[in-house]
C-alpha cells in the first residue's frame, strides 16, 4: 500500500513541475540567456581590457627606449599621447614620465604638470604626493620657503611615504632662503628619523655643517 502512496506523490510531484514549468519555463530561458550573456561580455571586456594594457605597455617600452636614447622630445610626445589614451595604471605613469621629458626643457612647465596630477583627486595618494615631490624638486631653487612648505609640509609627517624627500627639500628651500631655524628644524626631523636612507641622512648632515652656530644652538 505505501508504494502505491510513493507512485501517487511521484506523480503529483511531476505533474507539478510540469504545470510549473509550462507557466514559467520562458522566464527561466531568458534568464539563462542573460547569464550567458554577463560571462560572455564580462570575458570579452577582460580580453580587450588585458589586450589594451598589453598595447600601452609596448608603447610605454618604446617610449622609454626613446628617453633612453636622448630623444627627449619624442618620448614626451609618446608619454603624453599614451596619458590620453592608455588605462588608468599606464596613463598615470606616463604623465609622470611625459612631465619628467619635459622638465629638462622647461622646469616650469613641468611643474606644472606635475601640480595637475598631484590635484587630480582621482589618483591615490602616494601618486599625488609623489607628484608634489617632484614639482618641489624642480621649483627648490627658484621658489620661497613658503611655497615649498605649502607644497611638502603634509608630505613631510612621519607616516608619509615620500617623507625623506620632502623633509630635504623643505631643508634644502629653508636654507636657501635663509631661514636657519626652519632649516634646522627639518633636518633635525631627518636625523631624528630612524628610517632615514644612509645618503639622505649624509647630505642633511653635511646641510647641517653650513648652519650658523646659533641655528645649531
Amino acid at each position: 500500500m505505501s508504494e502505491l502512496f510513493d507512485e501517487v506523490d511521484e506523480e503529483v510531484r511531476r505533474e507539478q513541475l510540469k504545470k510549473l514549468w509550462d507557466n514559467y519555463s520562458h522566464y527561466f530561458i531568458a534568464l539563462m540567456v542573460l547569464v550567458v550573456a554577463a560571462v560572455g561580455g564580462w570575458r570579452g571586456y577582460q580580453y580587450l581590457e588585458a589586450k589594451k594594457a598589453a598595447e600601452a605597455g609596448a608603447i610605454f617600452e618604446k617610449a622609454v627606449e626613446l628617453s633612453e636614447q636622448g630623444k627627449h622630445p619624442e618620448a614626451e610626445t609618446a608619454f603624453a599621447d599614451l596619458a590620453a589614451k592608455a588605462p588608468s595604471g599606464y596613463r598615470t605613469l606616463a604623465r609622470l614620465r611625459a612631465a619628467a621629458e619635459a622638465s629638462a626643457r622647461d622646469p616650469k612647465a613641468a611643474a606644472k604638470m606635475y601640480d595637475d596630477i598631484a590635484a587630480d583627486t582621482g589618483l591615490g595618494s602616494e601618486w599625488r604626493d609623489l607628484a608634489k615631490i617632484r614639482a618641489a624638486g624642480l621649483l627648490v631653487d627658484s621658489a620661497s620657503y613658503a611655497d615649498i612648505q605649502q607644497r611638502l609640509e603634509a608630505s613631510a609627517e612621519p607616516k608619509s611615504t615620500y617623507r625623506h624627500s620632502a623633509r630635504e627639500l623643505l631643508a634644502l628651500s629653508a636654507w636657501r632662503n635663509n631661514d636657519m631655524t626652519a632649516a634646522r628644524k627639518w633636518v633635525d626631523a631627518i636625523a631624528e628619523d630612524g628610517e632615514t636612507p644612509p645618503g639622505l641622512r649624509s647630505r642633511a648632515e653635511a646641510l647641517q655643517a653650513l648652519l650658523p652656530p646659533v641655528a645649531k644652538s
